[in-house]
């Protein structure tokens, strides 16, 4: 797909529903007794792959057009599938269901795309097989396909190794099925959405600084789950609102949950010109974001504020490569094993775009202000690879041409429709 600058940005926009909260309103569901009705469900590729997984092993899930109706079995309701489950390109399902599957009393295979099967899944294997998991990687590099032989399990306290709300949540999800309780401490405070939702299904979950405890045995009720908008989508229309001169937008219903928003905080600290507007704080934070163009100023970004970003990060090097003077980014990691190395990725393409930035071990060093012009971008199949160059070539001279632009779905089908409708 090709792209050009635009004149400016003016209108509003409602991002879709959250992925991640997505995931979990399905997983979880589909554990609790009776009916679990989901609305605002993000309708992208690894959400569905969520739902097949479920269906596969015997709930009954009706994707209506307004509302997701999921007849849950509890617990020990799910059933052996018939097939391998397919993951697709999905991460957040690959090892969350692990958790899950890992305390059943079947055996079960999971694999996924080329990219999910580079992806790391040490992290969850190790902290499962300490539970008394059995799970294995089929082919011995620690990446799907994996087999997991549903075993009977026992608490642990796992220290965690990285900041992650799917190595946290795979963890817990196995200690509703433990022995004793089970307890999760991690470097840095990663995403709960896990925490929030499943003591909204009843789970008797509790946390404290960095360390969540989850008992065994919940019996766990079906809900009626609204999912917020996605602030990682939104973080699109945040950047493009501050680059584009003149641009004006107003962004509807972002969750803005605090272990999850310090692309707010980044772009304020730069400089930039963000206003809440009707905030709501009943379970999921949410408020509509007004998003005015700004001189933007370098900052550095690093430690405890990192997982609460992580997904944001490439398009935040696109706000960094447009302000004046120099970002550094720094204990990012994490970018290497994302559907790209995100590290490599945005450093080559931004390069080509005339940005003077560098690549690190855990991050760049991006010296902005220069002018950006087109160029061609690989997404490397990485969905907010994509969406980010998609902004820059908003504000860069020439044409931007993006190879396999469509990898967007899996986490935003209307991306390019709601931006065009922005564009004046």
């Amino acid at each position: 797909m090709k792209f050009q600058k635009i004149k400016t940005l003016k209108g509003e926009v409602t991002i879709p529903g959250d992925k991640s909260i997505s995931h979990r309103a399905v997983m979880f569901g589909s554990l609790a007794e009776g009916t679990t009705e989901i609305t605002n469900f993000l309708q992208g590729a690894d959400c569905l792959s969520t739902i097949d997984a479920f269906r596969k092993m015997g709930i009954e899930i009706q994707n209506a057009p307004e509302k997701i109706i999921i007849r849950g079995k509890g617990l020990h309701g799910l059933q052996a599938p018939s097939s391998v489950l397919d993951m697709g390109n999905s991460g957040t399902t690959t090892r969350l269901i692990s958790g899950i599957l890992a305390g059943q009393t079947f055996e079960s295979t999971l694999t996924g795309d080329a990219s999910i099967q580079k992806r790391p899944m040490r992290r969850i294997m190790e902290p499962l097989s300490m539970m008394g998991a059995k799970i294995t990687s089929i082919n011995n590099n620690d990446c799907a396909p994996l087999h997991i032989m549903g075993a009977p399990l026992h608490g642990i306290h796992y220290h965690s190794k990285v900041a992650s709300a799917q190595v946290k949540s795979a963890v817990l999800l196995a200690g509703l099925y433990a022995e004793g309780e089970t307890f999760v401490t991690e470097p840095a405070l990663s995403r709960n959405h896990t925490e929030i939702m499943l003591r909204c299904f009843g789970a008797d979950l509790s946390s404290e600084d960095k360390t969540a405890k989850v008992c065994p045995e919940p019996r766990l009720q079906g809900q009626k789950i609204h999912v917020p908008g996605d602030i990682s989508s939104a973080a699109y229309f945040i950047a493009a609102g501050l680059l584009v001169p003149g641009a004006e937008i107003l962004i509807k219903n972002v969750g803005i949950n605090p272990t999850r928003d310090g692309i707010l905080k980044v772009a304020r600290e730069m400089g930039g010109d963000i206003t809440l507007l009707n905030e709501k704080h009943e379970g999921e934070p949410t408020a509509d974001l007004l998003v005015k163009h700004s001189d933007l100023h370098g900052i550095t970004i690093e430690g405890s504020l990192i997982p609460t970003l992580i997904d944001e990060l490439p398009i935040i090097n696109i706000m960094a490569a447009c302000a004046e003077g120099t970002t550094i980014i720094r204990d990012a990691a994490e970018l290497k094993v994302k559907e790209s190395n995100r590290i490599d990725v945005m450093v080559e393409y931004l390069s080509a775009m005339g940005c003077d930035i560098k690549g690190t071990d855990d991050g760049m060093i991006i010296n902005g202000g220069q002018p950006l012009h087109g160029t061609i971008v690989d997404s490397h199949m990485d969905h907010r690879v994509a969406m980010s160059f998609a902004i820059a070539s908003l504000i860069a001279e020439g044409e931007t041409k993006i190879k396999s632009s469509d990898v967007v779905t899996i986490s935003y089908p209307n991306f390019y429709a709601d931006l065009t409708r922005l564009c004046q």
